[in-house]
Protein backbone atom coordinates (compact mmCIF):
# COMPACT_ATOMS: atom_id res chain seq x y z
CA UNK A 1 0.00 0.00 0.00
CA UNK A 2 0.98 3.61 -0.43
CA UNK A 3 1.26 5.20 3.00
CA UNK A 4 1.34 8.91 3.88
CA UNK A 5 2.98 10.12 7.10
CA UNK A 6 3.45 13.75 8.11
CA UNK A 7 5.96 12.63 10.74
CA UNK A 8 6.66 13.92 14.22
CA UNK A 9 6.34 12.46 17.68
CA UNK A 10 2.84 13.70 18.49
CA UNK A 11 -0.37 11.68 18.73
CA UNK A 12 -1.21 9.78 15.55
CA UNK A 13 -4.46 10.30 13.66
CA UNK A 14 -5.35 8.04 10.72
CA UNK A 15 -7.28 9.64 7.87
CA UNK A 16 -9.72 7.27 6.08
CA UNK A 17 -10.61 8.74 2.70
CA UNK A 18 -13.85 8.83 0.72
CA UNK A 19 -14.83 7.63 -2.76
CA UNK A 20 -13.08 8.13 -5.14
CA UNK A 21 -10.09 9.68 -3.33
CA UNK A 22 -6.54 8.87 -2.43
CA UNK A 23 -5.25 8.76 1.12
CA UNK A 24 -3.25 11.98 1.40
CA UNK A 25 -4.07 13.58 4.78
CA UNK A 26 -6.33 16.66 4.64
CA UNK A 27 -4.19 19.74 4.06
CA UNK A 28 -6.91 22.21 5.13
CA UNK A 29 -6.73 20.67 8.62
CA UNK A 30 -2.96 20.93 9.00
CA UNK A 31 -3.01 24.29 10.87
CA UNK A 32 -5.62 23.05 13.39
CA UNK A 33 -3.77 19.74 13.77
CA UNK A 34 -0.49 21.56 14.40
CA UNK A 35 -2.01 23.22 17.47
CA UNK A 36 -2.39 19.74 18.97
CA UNK A 37 0.87 18.33 17.59
CA UNK A 38 -1.06 15.73 15.59
CA UNK A 39 0.79 13.36 13.27
CA UNK A 40 -1.33 12.45 10.25
CA UNK A 41 -1.21 8.96 8.76
CA UNK A 42 -3.10 8.02 5.60
CA UNK A 43 -3.08 5.35 2.94
CA UNK A 44 -4.52 4.75 -0.50
CA UNK A 45 -7.33 2.27 -0.02
CA UNK A 46 -6.84 -0.81 -2.24
CA UNK A 47 -7.78 0.02 -5.81
CA UNK A 48 -6.65 3.67 -5.70
CA UNK A 49 -3.36 5.45 -6.21
CA UNK A 50 -0.41 3.31 -5.22
CA UNK A 51 -2.37 0.50 -3.58
CA UNK A 52 -3.27 -2.57 -5.66
CA UNK A 53 -6.85 -3.74 -5.76
CA UNK A 54 -8.21 -6.12 -3.13
CA UNK A 55 -11.46 -7.59 -4.55
CA UNK A 56 -13.94 -8.67 -1.92
CA UNK A 57 -12.74 -6.29 0.76
CA UNK A 58 -15.30 -5.13 3.32
CA UNK A 59 -15.47 -2.26 5.77
CA UNK A 60 -13.79 -4.55 8.29
CA UNK A 61 -10.76 -4.82 6.01
CA UNK A 62 -9.79 -1.28 7.00
CA UNK A 63 -9.00 -2.46 10.52
CA UNK A 64 -6.44 -4.95 9.18
CA UNK A 65 -4.94 -2.29 6.90
CA UNK A 66 -4.62 0.28 9.69
CA UNK A 67 -3.26 -2.27 12.15
CA UNK A 68 -0.56 -3.36 9.69
CA UNK A 69 0.44 0.25 9.00
CA UNK A 70 0.50 1.17 12.71
CA UNK A 71 2.69 -1.83 13.48
CA UNK A 72 4.98 -1.03 10.55
CA UNK A 73 5.40 2.54 11.83
CA UNK A 74 5.71 1.53 15.49
CA UNK A 75 2.53 3.37 16.55
CA UNK A 76 0.85 1.73 19.54
CA UNK A 77 -2.24 3.92 20.09
CA UNK A 78 -3.96 6.20 17.62
CA UNK A 79 -7.25 7.85 16.63
CA UNK A 80 -9.13 7.51 13.35
CA UNK A 81 -11.12 9.98 11.25
CA UNK A 82 -13.08 9.27 8.08
CA UNK A 83 -15.14 11.35 5.68
CA UNK A 84 -17.98 9.98 3.52
CA UNK A 85 -17.30 6.29 2.80
CA UNK A 86 -14.22 6.71 4.99
CA UNK A 87 -16.57 7.11 7.97
CA UNK A 88 -17.61 3.43 8.16
CA UNK A 89 -13.99 2.43 7.62
CA UNK A 90 -13.06 4.50 10.68
CA UNK A 91 -15.87 2.81 12.62
CA UNK A 92 -14.43 -0.58 11.64
CA UNK A 93 -11.17 0.36 13.32
CA UNK A 94 -13.00 1.55 16.43
CA UNK A 95 -15.00 -1.68 16.62
CA UNK A 96 -12.27 -4.18 15.82
CA UNK A 97 -9.20 -2.52 17.37
CA UNK A 98 -10.52 -1.32 20.75
CA UNK A 99 -7.12 -1.80 22.43
CA UNK A 100 -5.40 0.41 19.86
CA UNK A 101 -7.97 3.07 18.88
CA UNK A 102 -8.33 5.96 21.30
CA UNK A 103 -11.30 7.65 19.59
CA UNK A 104 -13.00 7.88 16.21
CA UNK A 105 -14.62 10.62 14.11
CA UNK A 106 -17.06 9.86 11.28
CA UNK A 107 -18.01 12.80 9.05
CA UNK A 108 -20.92 12.34 6.62
CA UNK A 109 -20.69 8.55 6.83
CA UNK A 110 -23.13 5.79 5.92
CA UNK A 111 -24.99 3.39 8.20
CA UNK A 112 -25.26 -0.30 7.23
CA UNK A 113 -27.78 -1.18 4.53
CA UNK A 114 -30.80 -2.84 6.09
CA UNK A 115 -30.50 -0.99 9.40
CA UNK A 116 -33.78 -1.52 11.21
CA UNK A 117 -35.77 1.68 11.52
CA UNK A 118 -33.72 3.59 8.92
CA UNK A 119 -35.07 4.41 5.45
CA UNK A 120 -31.61 3.93 3.98
CA UNK A 121 -32.20 5.58 0.60
CA UNK A 122 -34.36 8.47 1.84
CA UNK A 123 -32.86 11.84 1.00
CA UNK A 124 -30.24 10.54 -1.42
CA UNK A 125 -29.79 12.41 -4.68
CA UNK A 126 -31.10 10.38 -7.60
CA UNK A 127 -27.64 9.65 -9.04
CA UNK A 128 -26.25 8.42 -5.74
CA UNK A 129 -29.28 6.24 -5.11
CA UNK A 130 -29.03 4.71 -8.58
CA UNK A 131 -25.36 3.85 -8.07
CA UNK A 132 -25.93 2.23 -4.69
CA UNK A 133 -28.93 0.28 -5.94
CA UNK A 134 -26.79 -0.96 -8.83
CA UNK A 135 -24.25 -2.13 -6.25
CA UNK A 136 -26.90 -4.27 -4.58
CA UNK A 137 -27.29 -6.13 -7.90
CA UNK A 138 -23.63 -7.15 -7.90
CA UNK A 139 -20.27 -6.26 -9.37
CA UNK A 140 -21.17 -6.56 -13.07
CA UNK A 141 -24.31 -4.44 -12.72
CA UNK A 142 -22.38 -1.80 -10.82
CA UNK A 143 -19.54 -1.73 -13.36
CA UNK A 144 -22.04 -1.26 -16.20
CA UNK A 145 -23.79 1.51 -14.30
CA UNK A 146 -20.60 3.41 -13.53
CA UNK A 147 -19.36 3.08 -17.11
CA UNK A 148 -22.57 4.64 -18.42
CA UNK A 149 -23.05 7.39 -15.82
CA UNK A 150 -21.68 10.90 -15.35
CA UNK A 151 -21.33 13.05 -12.25
CA UNK A 152 -24.61 14.72 -11.29
CA UNK A 153 -24.03 18.19 -9.79
CA UNK A 154 -27.39 17.94 -8.02
CA UNK A 155 -25.65 15.74 -5.45
CA UNK A 156 -23.92 18.86 -4.13
CA UNK A 157 -25.57 21.84 -2.46
CA UNK A 158 -24.66 25.49 -3.15
CA UNK A 159 -22.73 25.40 0.12
CA UNK A 160 -20.77 22.40 -1.16
CA UNK A 161 -19.77 24.23 -4.32
CA UNK A 162 -18.74 27.25 -2.25
CA UNK A 163 -16.56 25.01 -0.10
CA UNK A 164 -14.96 23.50 -3.20
CA UNK A 165 -14.20 27.01 -4.46
CA UNK A 166 -12.41 27.68 -1.16
CA UNK A 167 -9.87 25.75 0.89
CA UNK A 168 -11.77 22.49 0.47
CA UNK A 169 -10.98 22.62 -3.21
CA UNK A 170 -8.28 20.30 -1.88
CA UNK A 171 -10.79 17.46 -1.79
CA UNK A 172 -11.65 18.07 -5.43
CA UNK A 173 -7.99 17.60 -6.33
CA UNK A 174 -7.77 14.41 -4.25
CA UNK A 175 -10.95 13.08 -5.86
CA UNK A 176 -9.46 13.76 -9.28
CA UNK A 177 -6.34 11.82 -8.26
CA UNK A 178 -8.53 8.97 -7.02
CA UNK A 179 -10.55 8.85 -10.24
CA UNK A 180 -7.43 9.05 -12.43
CA UNK A 181 -5.72 6.17 -10.60
CA UNK A 182 -8.86 4.11 -9.99
CA UNK A 183 -8.10 0.41 -10.52
CA UNK A 184 -11.55 -0.68 -9.37
CA UNK A 185 -11.55 1.07 -6.01
CA UNK A 186 -14.86 2.84 -6.66
CA UNK A 187 -16.58 -0.43 -7.48
CA UNK A 188 -15.09 -2.17 -4.45
CA UNK A 189 -16.02 0.76 -2.18
CA UNK A 190 -19.64 0.69 -3.30
CA UNK A 191 -19.88 -3.07 -2.93
CA UNK A 192 -18.55 -2.63 0.61
CA UNK A 193 -21.10 0.14 1.22
CA UNK A 194 -24.05 -2.16 0.53
CA UNK A 195 -22.57 -5.47 1.70
CA UNK A 196 -22.09 -6.90 5.19
CA UNK A 197 -19.68 -4.67 7.07
CA UNK A 198 -17.95 -7.49 8.95
CA UNK A 199 -18.58 -5.92 12.36
CA UNK A 200 -21.43 -4.58 14.47
CA UNK A 201 -21.07 -0.80 14.87
CA UNK A 202 -23.49 -0.76 17.81
CA UNK A 203 -20.89 -2.66 19.86
CA UNK A 204 -18.30 0.13 19.61
CA UNK A 205 -17.06 1.10 23.06
CA UNK A 206 -14.44 3.79 22.34
CA UNK A 207 -15.49 7.46 22.11
CA UNK A 208 -17.02 8.26 18.71
CA UNK A 209 -18.06 11.59 17.23
CA UNK A 210 -20.52 11.73 14.33
CA UNK A 211 -20.64 14.97 12.32
CA UNK A 212 -23.21 15.50 9.57
CA UNK A 213 -24.89 18.27 7.61
CA UNK A 214 -28.67 18.19 7.51
CA UNK A 215 -28.69 19.22 3.81
CA UNK A 216 -26.35 16.41 2.71
CA UNK A 217 -27.61 14.85 -0.55
CA UNK A 218 -24.85 12.26 -0.96
CA UNK A 219 -25.26 10.65 2.47
CA UNK A 220 -28.35 11.89 4.33
CA UNK A 221 -27.84 12.86 7.96
CA UNK A 222 -30.27 10.16 9.11
CA UNK A 223 -27.41 7.67 8.74
CA UNK A 224 -25.30 9.35 11.43
CA UNK A 225 -28.38 9.93 13.56
CA UNK A 226 -29.20 6.20 13.43
CA UNK A 227 -25.68 5.18 14.38
CA UNK A 228 -25.24 7.75 17.15
CA UNK A 229 -28.51 6.69 18.75
CA UNK A 230 -27.28 3.10 19.01
CA UNK A 231 -23.68 3.55 20.16
CA UNK A 232 -23.48 4.29 23.86
CA UNK A 233 -20.12 6.05 23.56
CA UNK A 234 -21.20 8.29 20.66
CA UNK A 235 -21.78 12.01 20.35
CA UNK A 236 -23.61 13.62 17.40
CA UNK A 237 -23.04 17.04 15.86
CA UNK A 238 -25.68 17.99 13.31
CA UNK A 239 -25.00 21.14 11.30
CA UNK A 240 -28.09 22.80 9.75
CA UNK A 241 -27.92 23.53 6.02
CA UNK A 242 -24.46 21.98 5.56
CA UNK A 243 -23.88 19.56 2.70
CA UNK A 244 -21.49 16.70 2.04
CA UNK A 245 -18.43 18.91 1.48
CA UNK A 246 -19.35 22.09 3.33
CA UNK A 247 -19.67 20.08 6.56
CA UNK A 248 -15.88 19.85 6.52
CA UNK A 249 -15.87 23.42 7.83
CA UNK A 250 -16.64 21.76 11.18
CA UNK A 251 -13.61 19.46 10.93
CA UNK A 252 -11.17 21.74 12.79
CA UNK A 253 -13.50 21.62 15.80
CA UNK A 254 -13.41 17.82 15.70
CA UNK A 255 -9.68 17.99 16.39
CA UNK A 256 -10.45 19.99 19.53
CA UNK A 257 -12.89 17.23 20.47
CA UNK A 258 -10.24 14.57 19.82
CA UNK A 259 -7.45 16.27 21.75
CA UNK A 260 -8.47 15.18 25.28
CA UNK A 261 -8.76 11.56 24.07
CA UNK A 262 -5.28 11.66 22.60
Amino acid sequence: MRIYDTGGTGPALFWLHGTPNTGAPPEPLFPAAARHGIRWIGYDRPGYGGSPREPGRTMASAAAHVLAIADRLGIERFAVMGHSSGGPHALACAALLPDRVLAAVSISGLAPLGSEGLDWYAGLAAAGEAELRAATRGREALERHIAASEFDPEQFTPADFAALDGEWGWIGRIAADGARTDQGGTVDDNLANVGPWGFDPTKIGVPVLFVHGTADRMVPSGHSEWLAARIASAELWLRPDEGHISILSAAPATLDWLAPHL
